[in-house]
């Protein structure tokens, strides 16, 4: 059995998840409060189905993909990104299902952001490109705790540190490994950052996220601190295609 809660940053909200999801069924979603809204069939809801429809054509096929449509006020900016080992067949499903449930958890609201496993949509009436997305974020953990909390946290921060040291210096900005433990048991992990982001803003945004391992996961079999510009993840089994 998996927890989520929302960061810090984020409204409260409390949910269980089962750790096998069916089907396509999200992580968790944000609806900013600090966007306004827009009406059916306006300007701002025109440029969003184009906007939707960029990143149906534009993401699939390198895993990462931005939109920006429209003029101001009504100008909408979009991303999407898939998981760095999924298929383009999958990553287009992931992204089309994310662009169909945003706007229906979402209803009028001219911000939000939708997690998946295999995927990441977000949209805005503001321009975010390029920065560090700190308050869009969710932290994910199994409810079974290992037996020794102080050396398996210091595994999972080797691991991820190293993993955050490969994915901000490679093209695709995203990073799997593992690590043995012992009884012949491996510690899983993976780190990936957004491409609009920069070397040095992605590995800034992974460190900020491994420093919230201890409030968010310790001592937790499995964990992630999934946020609008990065993310990572540690388990006690392979979660990544081969």
């Amino acid at each position: 059995m998996y927890f989520s809660r929302s960061a810090p940053l984020c409204l409260l909200s409390f949910t269980l998840l089962l750790h096998i999801v069916v089907g396509l069924h999200p992580l968790f979603h944000i609806c900013s409060s600090l966007a306004g809204n827009y009406t059916a069939d306006d300007t701002f809801d025109m440029n969003l189905n184009k906007s939707m429809g960029s990143l149906f054509y534009k993401t699939p096929p390198t895993g990462f993909g931005i939109s920006y449509v429209g003029k101001d006020p009504d100008r909408v900016y979009g991303v999407a990104i898939c998981r760095g080992d999924v298929s383009s067949a999958d990553c287009k499903t992931c992204v089309v299902e994310a662009s169909s449930e945003i706007r229906k958890r979402c209803t009028n609201n001219e911000g939000a952001i939708i997690w998946y496993d295999n995927c990441l949509l977000k949209y805005s009436n503001e321009e975010f490109f390029g920065k560090i997305d700190n308050r869009n974020k969710v932290y994910l953990y199994n409810i079974n705790n290992v037996s020794d909390s102080t050396s398996f946290n210091a595994k999972v921060k080797e691991l991820i540190s190293g993993l955050s040291n490969e994915a901000y210096l490679s093209q695709l900005m995203f990073a799997t490994g593992e690590l043995e433990l012992e009884k012949s048991k491996k510690l899983y992990g993976l780190t990936q950052c957004t491409r609009d982001l920069s070397s040095i803003d992605c590995k800034k945004c992974l460190d900020g996220a491994i420093s919230e391992l201890p409030s968010c996961c310790d001592g937790k079999q499995g964990g992630r601190v999934v946020g609008g510009s990065c993310n990572i993840r540690y388990e006690l089994y392979a979660f990544v295609n081969a």
